[in-house]
């Protein structure tokens, strides 16, 4: 069972990085059946027959052919898409302290340290035994 459920999520998420929906998938047999169709009306191979739906044939083909327009609406892979991803570049403080510039890089430490004598635990009850 769980072979299944992670063939079914990597197919998923193969098929998103693809832009391929299961609507697509569904609409396959309208494709073929449209090839057919300009198969034998046009004698199109299937590179022009992509190239009047998807390509760059696809507007006078629409203009020419209003009457399978309610078709071409059936067809897959019509949908419109945008991903916008930002990328964001984090770069350390060494690189530019490091980084060779004419002006002069300066580090001055703003640190103090002072050494306690004081005992953690004072003279509480909860010592450990001095003598063993």
């Amino acid at each position: 069972m769980n072979k299944i459920i992670t063939i079914g999520i990597s197919l998923l998420i193969l098929l998103q990085g693809a832009n391929i929906h299961f609507k697509d998938l569904v609409e396959l047999g309208q494709l073929f059946e449209h090839y057919q169709f300009h198969n034998e009306e046009y004698g199109d191979d299937f590179t022009v027959f992509v190239s009047k739906h998807y390509g760059e044939l696809k507007a006078s083909h629409s203009e020419k052919h209003q009457e399978e327009q309610k078709e071409h609406e059936k067809l897959p892979f019509q949908h419109q898409s945008h991903c916008s991803q930002p990328h964001v570049f984090v770069l350390g403080a060494d690189n530019f302290i490091n980084s060779r510039s004419e002006i002069p890089v300066t580090e001055k430490g703003n640190f103090h340290y002072q050494i306690s004598y004081s005992h953690i635990w004072g003279d509480n009850p909860f010592q450990p035994p001095k003598h063993a």
